[in-house]
């Protein structure tokens, strides 16, 4: 009798178990599926903002370029910029301009060259890299003037290299020593220049 019963609960046991296992594997994959549904509802979200940002930017880009055409029509702004149709024209302009301020700060100007202007640039620049003798207090008035200059200049680099030598001991013909005598020379200075035109044509 015992056995009957005990047969009789282990099949049903049996039974429920594989009534139960597919339930289970059910739920497991639903959960996962729900997990991945919502992963993905997410993740369009966030695209769906992000594009939403981009859309916003893209829609300021006229006013932008409006804004950018006042500006450069606007006689006040002229000032800040170098107003040669083309970049060789602006070059030589700026050339004549830094050759100005050397020579007002009693500097000597060794060598200038136009750099090339990157074609993506808006508006563009117009570079000049120079090679200057001067002292140091003649360096200051030059960079004092650049500041100060129209059109707008701006020194993207600046080494200095000094000629000045050692102190000597100083000796008259009898042998005997002086105090020392300093020989300070000039300073050899490179000037990486640039400011921007309203010229589009290189």
């Amino acid at each position: 009798m015992n056995e009957q019963v005990s047969s009789k609960f282990f099949c049903v046991l049996a039974w429920l178990l594989l009534g139960v296992a597919p339930v289970l594997l059910l739920g497991v994959v639903v959960a996962a599926w729900t997990h991945e549904l919502g992963h993905l509802a997410t993740s369009i979200a966030d695209r769906e903002d992000q594009l939403a940002r981009f859309r916003r930017i893209i829609a300021t880009l006229p006013q932008l370029q409006g804004e950018l055409e006042s500006v450069r029509s606007n006689e006040s702004f002229k000032a800040f910029y170098f107003s040669a149709p083309t970049a060789a024209l602006a070059g030589a302009e700026l050339q004549r301009t830094v050759q100005d301020i050397v020579t007002a700060a009693n500097g000597r100007l060794i060598s200038t060259q136009v750099l090339p202007s990157q074609p993506d640039e808006n508006p563009p620049r117009v570079r000049l890299r120079t090679q200057i003798q001067a002292s140091t207090e003649t360096l200051l008035d030059v960079l004092y003037d650049l500041e100060q200059a129209r059109p707008f200049l701006f020194v993207d680099q600046l080494s200095v290299r000094s000629s000045a030598r050692p102190q000597s001991l100083a000796q008259d013909p009898r042998g005997i020593r002086r105090s020392p005598i300093s020989t300070v020379g000039e300073l050899t200075i490179r000037l990486d220049i640039f400011g921007f035109t309203l010229g589009g044509e290189t």
